[in-house]
């Protein structure tokens, strides 16, 4: 089986695909094609969204799951897919559905059944859960909230310079329900998963000063594929933060993400 030439990159909330900036040249300097689907809605500018709460208050998980697959089920052969916090949850549930080639998460927001939440956590999204309309509408963070929930490794000028250029607003249903309540409602939510289905080889990559996905939330989810005959690892950098992606030294992280990808994607084809 030759080496998947498509890399899709799933970005998270409270961002768009302009997050992958670095990445895109990066990757395809490396022979890649490069794709960076955002949100149905999402291919206006970050500056246009900002004024655009209604549109991100009014997404669903669903939407964007099938917008997803939707591109990934058009590509030739299976992608490698790389998603990074919220995204990572998306591309759990692409992995589960069958697609892909490999993936790797990044900072990954949990899918269902993931109880732990430690006070780092809580803080981070302490901004929807104290207000209690956000539940209807968009949550954004300030500078500050930005600087303690993103970039708490950078210079507090560093984290306001990355706020101004990437921030939006998230849906602030989604941080309600699958931030608080996901793990306590009857039945399963959006974000389940079969845990013990076959699927593609899974990266789970984690920092070690994250605020908002701490490393023992990546460790919980990852964990949770115990029973799946899939490969499931995961891998800590102990020093970066929630703005991996694109904080200093972001290459070492997206080394990592498509050599373990590429390697494994060989592995299983060859089994």
């Amino acid at each position: 089986m030759a080496t998947p030439d498509t890399i899709v990159l799933v970005h998270g909330l409270w961002m768009t695909p302009r997050s992958w900036e670095h990445w895109v040249p990066y990757y395809e300097a490396k022979g890649y094609r490069v794709l960076t689907p955002g949100y149905p809605g999402f291919e206006i500018e970050v500056e246009a969204l900002r004024e655009n709460q209604e549109l991100i208050a009014t997404l669903t998980v669903p939407e964007v799951v099938e917008h997803l697959a939707a591109v990934i089920e058009g590509l030739d052969a299976p992608p490698i897919i790389i998603g990074h916090s919220f995204g990572g949850t998306l591309t759990q549930l692409l992995l589960a559905r069958g697609l892909g080639a490999a993936g790797v998460v990044i900072d990954s927001a949990p899918t269902e059944g993931v109880r732990v939440t430690p006070p780092s956590q809580i803080k981070s999204l302490s901004p929807a859960f104290t207000d209690l309309h956000s539940r209807h509408g968009a949550v954004a963070f300030t500078p500050e909230q930005f600087h303690y929930a993103f970039a708490n490794t950078l210079s507090r000028e560093e984290s306001d310079a990355a706020h101004e250029r990437y921030a939006i607003a998230a849906p602030g249903a989604w941080i309600w329900a699958y931030g608080l309540i996901a793990n306590y409602k009857p039945g399963h939510q959006e974000t389940w998963v079969d845990y013990s289905k076959d699927r593609a080889p899974l990266l789970f990559i984690a920092g070690g000063k994250d605020h908002i996905m701490p490393a023992s939330v990546n460790r919980s989810n990852a964990k949770h594929y115990d029973k799946s005959p899939a490969v499931t690892e995961l891998f800590e950098f102990p020093d970066r933060d929630h703005w991996t992606c694109a904080a200093p030294g972001w290459e070492a992280v997206a080394d990592k993400a498509l050599d373990w990808a590429v390697e494994h994607a060989h592995a299983r084809a060859d089994a």
